[in-house]
């Protein structure tokens, strides 16, 4: 079992075991038997008041000492995709809905099946038109181990406090930062001779800048040599709250700077457990992540030498969409050992010139590997969409 299941599933264990409801968690014996009460239900619990995932735990009897019962064979049961297109075709307050997926889990041989409604900025959720007794601009919330009636309304402080966490009020600076960073168009240029600096605009305090690495790094990656300029031009990324730094990473121009971007993370896969290094290697971003952000923030789309650079270097990094997906694609991976060494004999690699004190073999390794790894992507998604 990995590990993020077996913390998930000990978290479900732990949450039963207090035979009680919370602020975050509902129990359910069986799956909702209309659509009205499974909306209501995952609008309270992406409104919960603690800011975090909630679960709506389904197989679990309260009348019954909060015994198991088996959800394999409910009638009502749904997937994730089957939730997903639920929502999507309900009008919700700026066109964005809860993330929610489903989460089967074997308690004493028996399935149960937890909803899993994700922690999310974007509160709150109400919808704006009303769904069969789920009235529009209703705003309904988990309280406690209560949600708010449908014929009702969430108080005037717990609907304030749900606003000021979508505007990032009470979050930390990185969290505010990150939230502001995805408002580009918000940010504006401060003069430096030695370094490029942007503030945000209502928030002065708050600056971004990059500046060259110097000649401590000057060495390649993979996937440069797919850029018509394959030099290296490293760069440090620094994120400021009036003089503290609070973020630093990598930044890298690429294709003689054509294009700016922040250096995305590395990851490797081993094929051979018992060995301590990895048989390969991939660089990837993670949606929601500082690295992520800020490679959007950089990326102006000019329809031209920009927008090539940035497709090419994308050609050969992964992007998830969350953790979890990442680490559900590496056991995907594991599993298909075959697959990936058939897509990246078929990978065709661009010029890799001959440069002195390199590995050159490597590198070409290194980009079929991530070419292979992203059409593999593909082929997980859509596996977990059909299943």
């Amino acid at each position: 079992m990995e590990s993020y299941e077996y913390e998930f599933e000990q978290e479900i264990i732990d949450l039963i075991a207090l035979k009680q409801e919370g602020s975050y968690w509902d129990f359910k014996r069986e799956w909702h038997h209309t659509l009205p009460d499974l909306l209501h239900d995952i609008i309270c619990m992406a409104n919960n008041l603690e800011s975090r995932d909630a679960y709506i735990i389904i197989g679990i009897d309260e009348e019954n000492d909060y015994t198991v019962v088996d959800t394999a064979e409910d009638g009502h049961r749904k997937n994730t995709q089957k939730i997903v297109d639920f929502l999507r075709s309900k009008k919700f307050a700026g066109g964005i809905r809860p993330t929610v997926y489903v989460q089967p889990t074997y308690l004493q041989g028996q399935t149960i099946d937890v909803l899993v409604v994700k922690n999310d900025y974007n509160t709150p959720f109400y919808l704006t038109e009303s769904y069969q007794g789920i009235l529009a601009n209703n705003i309904y919330i988990r309280m406690m181990d209560s949600n708010t009636p449908k014929t009702a309304s969430a108080d005037r402080t717990h609907v304030e406090y749900l606003w000021r966490k979508h505007f990032r009020l009470d979050a930390s600076p990185i969290d505010r930062v990150l939230y502001y960073l995805t408002m580009r168009k918000d940010w504006l240029n401060a003069h430096s001779e030695t370094s490029s600096i942007e503030y945000y605009k209502y928030y002065p305090e708050y600056t971004i800048e990059h500046s060259s690495a110097g000649e401590d790094r000057d060495g390649y990656e993979y996937y440069l040599f797919n850029q018509t300029d394959r030099t290296p031009h490293w760069y440090d990324i620094n994120i400021r709250f009036h003089q503290t730094v609070i973020a630093s990473l990598g930044g890298a121009a690429l294709d003689g700077g054509r294009y700016f971007t922040s250096t995305p993370k590395t990851e490797g896969i081993r094929f051979n457990q018992s060995s301590m290094d990895s048989d390969i290697y991939y660089k990837y971003f993670i949606k929601g992540t500082l690295e992520y952000i800020v490679h959007c923030y950089y990326y102006a789309d000019d329809g031209d030498e920009a927008r090539h650079s940035h497709d090419r270097f994308l050609e050969c990094v992964l992007i998830f969409e969350t953790k979890r997906e990442k680490e559900e694609f590496e056991w995907f991976v594991l599993s298909h050992q075959d697959k990936l060494a058939d897509l990246a004999q078929k990978v065709h690699l661009p010029h890799f010139p001959n440069l002195d004190g390199y590995n050159m073999n490597a590198f070409k390794r290194q980009y079929a590997n991530a070419c292979a790894l992203k059409g593999m992507l593909d082929n997980f998604r859509n596996d977990v969409v059909n299943a």
